[in-house]
């Protein structure tokens, strides 16, 4: 998992929004956050920087500083069907092709970013993996 800048965000690569909407999370940041086959999963509005999401469970949302400001940002609620997949709700705004970067976010939800700094930073290296759907 490169980290793109001394002191910036920890990348784990980018991911290509699949033809039904659903996404591949790589093998480390699923044992990073902790996620299971069939687990809820909660949908939380990226910064207005960076766009995107954060995905998240309820054991790690429970855990939050602010719990109370969660309800304000999720988006959608949704269950990861297998290993290493899960599908974005229509309520998210992802297309089938859209490319986002997948980083280590607070600790409570993995991020992907769509746009910004550390995404244009992202894009000026090409060793950084893409994760797509078979």
């Amino acid at each position: 998992m490169p980290q793109l800048v001394k002191g910036g965000k920890w990348v784990f690569g980018w991911v290509v929004v699949g033809p039904q909407g659903e996404l591949v999370i790589p093998p480390a940041a699923w044992d990073e956050y902790g996620f299971q086959a069939g687990d809820e999963v909660t949908f939380i509005a990226g910064s207005r920087r960076s766009g995107g999401f954060g995905l998240s469970h309820p054991r790690l949302l429970a855990e939050a500083a602010m719990p109370t400001a969660i309800p304000l940002r999720t988006l959608a609620r949704g269950r990861i069907e297998e290993i290493g997949r899960v599908v974005v709700p229509a309520a998210v705004s992802v297309q089938p092709g859209d490319r986002l970067l997948m980083v280590r976010g607070s600790g409570r939800a993995l991020g992907f970013v769509a746009q910004g700094p550390i995404y244009e930073e992202a894009l000026r290296h090409p060793e950084v993996e893409c994760f797509g759907v078979d």
